[in-house]
C-alpha cells in the first residue's frame, strides 16, 4: 500500500461502534457530570478532534470562539470531517460522525496513529448534549453544511461556495435542559487549551470571548513542553537550562518527550500526560520516570550517601508526555494509565537520556547532586523531628493540644473543625459554635510560609505542629487520610489583607503537604459576611459589594444603618453562629484543584521569592477582587 493510500482519510475510513440512544438519558457516562466540569468537556471533545489532525500533521491553527448569544464556535485547518457516502449506512459520513456514538477515524489505527480524548465519545455527544448544532465542512473544493437539534438531524448535508482551503467548524449551544449552567468560565477554557499548546509544540490555538471586550489569548509554543518547564517555574531560582529529551520506541509505536529542570523550591512539580490527557492519577509512565530519576542520580552521589524518591525530586519540574496507540486508563477518574509495557520502556529511555546529560554536563550535575543530598539529609532531620515531637506526645491523636476546644462527636464524617486567627475570634467561634459537632482551633499569628521551608523545619513551627495533631493525619510519608478526624476543615479569617494572607498560608500548607484533604472535598473557607445592613427590625447580612448595592437599591437609603465587619472578633457570639457557622444559614466554599496546572504555578508566584511576577500577577487579577483593603 502506498503511503498516500494509508494517509487517505475518506467516507471508508469511518467506523460505527454504536448508536447514540444513551446519551441524553445518562449523560454523566460519557461527559462525567452535568455540571461545569462536563459543560467544559463539551468544548474538549471538540478541540480534541482538531488535535487529533495537528498530530496527524494536517492541521496548524483552531480558534475557539465563545459567542455573546452563549454558544461557542471551534474551527480549524484540518483536512474536513469526510462528506461522502458512507459505505455501509448510505448516507454523508459527516451525518454519521455527528450521530453515531463512537464513529470516527480513530478505530482502526491508520487514519490517527494515536489520538486524544479520555473518554473517546467524540463530536456525537456533544450533538446529542446541544440545543442546536451547526457544522461547516470545507473539503473537496466546497463548503458543506449540517445542522442539528439536540442530536437529530434537521437538514441534510447542503453543499455551499467553492473554497479553496480545508477544515471543519462547529458551532453548538449546550442544551439548559441537561446542564445545570450553560455558561462558560474563560479561565478554565484557557488552562486547558495552554496545556494543549505546549504538548503540541508549533500549534496556534487562539481562544476569543466575544462576551467580553478585547478578551483573547493567543497560545503557541515552538519550545513545546520545555515552555511548559519554564512556564511552571515562574517565580523561582532555576539551577540549570531545561533538560529534554525524546525517543520514539518503533516496535509498540510509543513516543516520549520529557522536559525538566531543577529549582530552588523544596516540593516536586511533575505533571504527566497520555495522549495530551492530564494524568492525575499518574500511571505506569510516571513509575517509569520516578524509578529511573532515582536510580541515575543515585550512580552520581558519593559512596555512603543514599537517595530516595522523595529527594531526588526536590526542586524538580518535570513534564512527561507519552503519545500511546492504545492506551488502557484506571483509577477512580479514569486518568491513570495502566499499561504495563510503558513502564519499562520509560526507565529505559529515561536511564540513557538522562545518564548521557549528567556526564555530559558537569556543572548542572554538580548543583542538582548538591541539591538532592541535601534533601536526603533533610529528610532525615525530619524523620528525627517526627519521633522528637512523636516523643512528646504531639503529632498522636491522644494527646490533643490545650487550645483545641473539640466536639463531643467521634464520628469524622459529622465532624468540623474552624481553623481560626487569633484568640478574640476564636472566643467568640468557641462560645456560639454547636459543641456536638464543631471544634474550635485557635491559631496565633501567621503560619510559616511553606513554599520557602522543608518539612523537618516545618515540624519546629508550633502552630503547623499544632494544626496537625488536631487534624491527626500525620505528615510525609506517614501521612493517612483515614486518621483525619474530621471530614470539614474550615478555614476561617477575617476579610481583610492580614486575614487573606493567613488563608493563603494555610492553604498553602494544605495544597503541599496534606494534598488529598483538598482533593476528597474535606476542605473550606467560610464566607463570613462584610456588612450588616439593618432598617427598622430588619438586618441584613452581606457577603460582598454587588450584594450590597442591590439591598440597598431593594430597600431604599432612608433610615438605612450599615455595619462593616473586618474582623470575626467584631462579631458577638451568636452573631457569628448565625451568619458563618450555623449550617442552615452559612456560605462556605468548598477548595477544589480544578487546574493542578495552574494552582501549582499561582502558589510559586504568590508565596515564591520572586516580587516582578507576584505583581504582575496582582495587578492583571486586582480587578476581579470584590474590595481591596488596604
Amino acid at each position: 500500500m502506498s503511503e498516500e493510500q494509508k494517509n487517505e482519510y475518506g467516507a471508508g475510513e469511518i467506523q460505527v461502534l454504536e448508536g447514540l440512544e444513551a446519551v441524553r438519558k445518562r449523560p454523566g457516562m460519557y461527559i462525567g457530570s452535568t455540571g461545569v466540569r462536563g459543560l467544559h468537556h463539551l468544548i474538549s471533545e471538540v478541540v480534541d478532534n482538531s488535535i487529533d489532525e495537528a498530530l496527524a500533521g494536517y492541521c496548524s491553527k483552531i480558534k475557539i470562539v465563545l459567542n455573546k448569544d452563549g454558544s461557542v464556535t471551534i474551527s480549524d485547518d484540518g483536512r474536513g470531517i469526510p462528506v461522502a457516502e458512507h459505505p455501509k449506512f448510505k448516507v454523508s459520513a459527516l451525518e454519521v460522525v455527528m450521530s453515531k456514538l463512537h464513529a470516527g477515524g480513530k478505530f482502526d489505527k491508520k487514519t490517527y496513529k494515536v489520538s486524544g480524548g479520555l473518554h473517546g465519545v467524540g463530536i456525537s455527544v456533544v450533538n446529542a448534549l446541544s440545543k442546536s448544532l451547526t457544522v461547516v465542512v470545507k473539503r473537496e473544493g466546497a463548503t458543506w453544511t449540517q445542522t442539528f437539534e439536540r442530536g437529530i438531524k434537521k437538514t441534510e448535508v447542503e453543499k455551499g461556495e467553492a473554497v479553496n482551503e480545508t477544515g471543519t467548524t462547529v458551532t453548538f449551544f449546550p442544551d439548559d435542559e441537561v446542564f445545570e449552567t450553560t455558561v462558560f468560565d474563560y479561565e478554565t477554557i484557557s488552562g486547558r487549551l495552554r496545556e494543549l499548546a505546549f504538548l503540541n509544540k508549533g500549534i496556534k490555538i487562539i481562544l476569543k470571548d466575544d462576551r467580553e471586550e478585547n478578551l483573547e489569548d493567543e497560545f503557541y509554543y515552538e519550545g513545546g513542553i520545555i515552555s511548559f518547564v519554564e512556564y511552571l517555574n515562574e517565580g523561582k531560582t532555576e539551577f540549570h537550562e531545561p533538560i529534554y529529551f525524546e525517543k520514539k520506541e518503533e516496535d509498540e509505536g510509543i513516543e516520549l518527550e520529557i522536559a525538566m529542570q531543577y529549582n530552588n523550591s523544596y516540593q516536586d512539580t511533575v505533571f504527566s500526560f497520555v495522549n495530551n490527557i492530564n494524568t492525575h492519577e499518574g500511571g505506569t509512565h510516571l513509575s517509569g520516570f520516578k524509578t529511573a530519576l532515582t536510580r541515575v542520580l543515585n550512580k552520581f552521589v558519593e559512596k555512603g550517601v543514599s537517595i530516595q524518591g522523595e529527594d531526588a525530586r526536590e526542586g524538580l519540574t518535570a513534564v512527561v508526555s507519552v503519545r500511546v496507540p492504545e492506551p488502557q486508563f484506571e483509577g477512580q477518574t479514569k486518568t491513570k494509565l495502566g499499561n504495563s509495557e510503558v513502564k519499562g520502556i520509560v526507565d529505559s529511555i529515561v536511564t540513557e537520556k538522562l545518564t548521557e546529560y549528567l556526564q555530559e554536563n558537569p556543572k548542572a550535575t554538580k548543583v542538582i547532586i548538591e541539591k538532592i543530598v541535601n534533601a536526603a539529609k533533610a529528610r532525615e532531620a525530619a524523620r528525627k523531628a517526627r519521633e522528637l515531637t512523636r516523643r512528646k506526645g504531639l503529632l498522636e491523636g491522644s494527646s490533643l493540644p490545650g487550645k483545641l476546644a473539640d466536639c463531643a462527636s467521634k464520628d469524622p464524617t459529622t465532624s468540623e473543625i474552624y481553623i481560626v486567627e487569633g484568640d478574640s475570634a476564636g472566643g467568640s467561634a468557641k462560645q456560639g459554635r454547636n459543641r456536638e459537632f464543631q471544634a474550635i482551633l485557635p491559631l496565633r499569628g501567621k503560619i510559616l510560609n511553606v513554599e520557602k521551608a522543608r518539612l523537618n523545619n516545618l515540624l519546629k513551627n508550633n502552630e503547623i505542629v499544632t494544626l496537625l495533631t488536631a487534624l491527626g493525619t500525620g505528615i510525609g510519608d506517614e501521612f493517612d487520610i483515614s486518621k483525619a478526624r474530621y471530614h470539614k476543615i474550615v478555614i476561617m479569617t477575617d476579610a481583610d489583607v492580614d486575614g487573606n494572607h493567613i488563608a493563603t498560608l494555610l492553604l498553602t500548607f494544605f495544597f503541599r503537604y496534606l494534598k488529598p484533604l483538598i482533593d476528597e472535598g474535606y476542605v473550606y473557607i467560610a464566607m463570613p459576611p462584610l456588612y450588616k445592613i439593618k432598617k427598622g427590625k430588619k438586618e441584613y447580612w452581606i457577603e460582598n459589594e454587588k450584594q450590597k448595592e442591590d439591598v440597598l437599591k431593594e430597600i431604599g437609603n432612608v433610615g438605612v444603618s450599615i455595619q462593616r465587619y473586618k474582623g470575626l472578633g467584631e462579631m458577638n457570639p451568636n452573631q457569628l453562629w448565625e451568619t458563618t457557622m450555623n449550617p442552615d444559614n452559612r456560605v462556605m466554599k468548598q477548595v477544589t484543584i480544578e487546574d493542578a496546572v495552574d494552582a501549582d504555578r499561582i502558589f510559586k508566584i504568590l508565596m515564591g521569592d520572586d516580587v516582578q511576577p507576584r505583581r504582575e500577577f496582582i495587578e492583571k487579577h486586582a480587578k476581579e477582587v470584590d474590595e481591596l483593603d488596604i
